[in-house]
């Protein structure tokens, strides 16, 4: 049972909640789903005080913040008061590309992570935050059917635990996509393709290099060269953001193409789209173009791994350099103009420099500022009657009332 101090700070709702308690959680593997849009849920068995097992559904972003508000619940084992009192255990944050090789390779985090929760004293591993995180909520029970348009892809984890590829018994299912022109290896590492080739992808690197696997073969492919099967489209690819994000250049490129940008090494740039081909498209003041994402690391982080990347593999091709592509699907994918994102950038950016609106005494509409509208002004509102002022009037109406009646 939940200790006095756990009852006290964060009380149990009634008695049986008092004597509910998790006995153990297992990960089981996890979801890959395509409805609303593509995303990872972790399977959960959950086993509970009356020896019931029930399979809940939860995303990392929910399991990140059920930890963070943990770790407000408890500060002083959270180590937010001493370090050397935490007990809570470390738990990493969602990255911005949550690939199927993130979800991955987070299984053997999450479960050290629970197993070492589940051993803390029970005013945390039985407090009634970890109790409600791992109820079964409706969506737990409404899982996706085989009649939506593509099937959830499912990856049981190993049985010894560990998180690697080589490794995995469960069925798991890999993306497959489709070669659209013929690609000749340049080294050990690349895999040649030919067109109509049907490869699995294995793990979707952000530089545009995707680790794929094709009967016996295995190796890297640019992007560019594959097509999902039932889409021209990566479903993957997020929306741009026009905020940006700061990057730094770690080696210059000279534009080829008219829609790309050249930069030099060490310039500051900002991201405002994010593609799975390796192309980014980067802002610099109100230009805006494609550039390599190979060369590009962001602001304040360590370049040496960047630049090991860059040593190893080179650039991949643009899918608009590809001859002879090959799609079996009627429409193109679709891409953004360059400018359409000009456009939307300087549109952005307009609104940000915009000035706060003027308050009631400032000269807007004046000789001095004619383009600003004046004000238009308000009415005064009227002192709000007081409730004995109110009452008087209503007994007067009242009265009023019962005279004209009789």
């Amino acid at each position: 049972m939940p200790s006095p101090g756990c009852r006290e700070k964060w009380p149990c709702h009634g008695t049986a909640m008092g004597d509910t308690f998790i006995r153990h959680i297992a990960l089981l593997g996890f979801e890959k789903r395509f409805v609303p849009s593509q995303h990872y849920v972790y399977m959960f068995l959950v086993k509970w005080q009356d020896l019931s097992e029930k399979v809940v559904y939860r995303k990392f972003p929910e399991i990140y913040e059920f930890h963070k508000m943990l770790k407000e619940m408890f500060p002083i084992e959270a180590g937010e008061i001493h370090a050397e009192n935490r007990v809570i255990p470390h738990l990493p944050a969602p990255r911005w590309f949550d690939g199927q090789r993130a979800a991955e390779s987070r299984q053997g985090t999450l479960t050290e992570y629970f197993n070492s929760l589940m051993g803390l004293p029970v005013k945390i591993s039985r407090c009634p935050h970890l109790l409600d995180f791992f109820k079964v909520r409706p969506d737990d029970l409404k899982l996706p059917t085989d009649s939506q348009v593509k099937k959830p892809e499912t990856y049981l984890m190993p049985k010894d635990g560990k998180s690697n590829v080589a490794d995995i018994t469960g069925p798991i299912i890999l993306q497959t996509y489709r070669a659209i022109a013929d690609y000749e290896k340049s080294s050990k590492t690349e895999m040649t393709v030919a067109t109509g080739d049907v490869v699995d992808v294995v793990e979707k690197s952000e530089s545009g290099w995707w680790f794929c696997q094709m009967k016996t073969k295995r190796g890297w492919v640019p992007a560019s060269y594959l097509e999902p099967l039932d889409s021209p489209d990566e479903a993957e690819d997020p929306d741009p953001n026009y905020e940006g994000e700061v990057y730094v250049t770690i080696k210059a490129y000279a534009a080829v193409e008219e829609d790309e940008v050249s930069l030099s090494e060490g310039e500051t740039i900002e991201v405002i789209h994010k593609l799975l081909d390796g192309w980014w498209v980067v802002r610099k003041g109100d230009s805006t173009g494609y550039f390599p994402s190979m060369y590009l690391q962001k602001a304040g982080e360590e370049i040496t791994q960047a630049q090991r990347r860059i040593r190893g593999r080179g650039v991949p091709p643009r899918r608009s350099t590809i001859r002879n592509a090959q799609s079996i699907h009627q429409r193109s994918r679709t891409r953004l103009s360059q400018d359409t994102y000009r456009r939307n950038s300087v549109r952005f950016l307009q609104q940000r420099r915009r000035p706060a609106r003027p308050g009631p005494q400032s000269t807007a509409g004046t000789k001095d500022n004619p383009s600003t509208p004046r004000a238009k002004p308000q009415p005064a509102v009227p002192p709000r009657p007081s409730s004995d002022l109110i009452l008087h009037r209503c007994t007067e109406s009242t009265k009023r009332k019962l005279t004209s009646a009789v």
